[in-house]
């Protein structure tokens, strides 16, 4: 590589940050150019510093790391994701990949692997770790889950979805519109939209819709 690979570290754990940091700062292709304790600061610094790569914790809390993410690429489309997250779920790895994430890593891989990763992202091409690859399916179609499960959450767009996960934290649908940047008007449509597609009547049997399908946990 011609010039060094700019990163933007993003995980609540100020000690995971800096341990990943310092041994991705030492390698000479790569530099840390900031890193964040959470999405909502790492929507702000990626759009100031466009950054090559984004590596992102997904369980934080404040903006839903799937919303930041979505958020960013719409924004900086020459910047990439991949998520680093000691959790790996079927909804997590479905709401990743439909976020066009560059790749998902877990917290257990050694950094050399995660280093790995990061030049075949910045090459352009996208890596997983062994645990994802095995459930996933990369074909003509694309990249999925090789196994779907069927629930009421399939008929759901991205977007309804992470109001709903916010609906699951308790939040105000103002809250929800300032996290998402969203207008109130746009929050309360979805709100609707959520309660006519899942037949249900209410915030409180929406949350623990939510909490029953494990939207409440990212």
């Amino acid at each position: 590589m011609n010039r060094r690979v700019s990163l933007l570290l993003v995980d609540d754990h100020a000690l995971m940050r800096e341990m990943l940091g310092d041994r991705l700062q030492s390698e000479p292709d790569m530099v840390v150019v900031a890193n964040v304790d959470n999405a909502d600061r790492a929507v702000t610094e990626a759009l100031k510093l466009k950054p090559d790569i984004i590596l992102m914790d997904i369980d934080m809390p404040g903006m839903v790391c799937f919303d930041a993410a979505r958020t960013i690429q719409d924004q900086c489309p020459n910047t990439r994701i991949i998520f680093l997250s000691a959790f790996f779920h079927d909804r997590y790895i479905e709401q990743a990949l439909a976020v066009e994430a560059a790749g998902y890593l877990t917290k257990g891989e050694p950094p050399d692997a995660i280093i790995s990763a990061i030049r075949d992202v910045a090459s352009g091409r996208s890596h997983y770790s062994p645990q994802i690859r095995e459930r996933i399916v990369v074909d003509t179609d694309g990249t999925r889950l090789a196994q779907q499960k069927r629930s009421r959450v399939s008929i759901l767009t991205p977007r309804e979805i992470e109001v709903l996960r916010y609906i699951a934290r308790g939040m105000t649908e103002k809250r929800i519109a300032e996290t998402m940047r969203l207008s109130p008007k746009t929050v309360h449509c979805h709100t609707a939209n959520l309660m006519k597609k899942l037949d249900i009547h209410g915030r409180v049997e929406l949350a623990r819709f939510a909490i029953r399908e494990g939207l409440a946990e990212a």
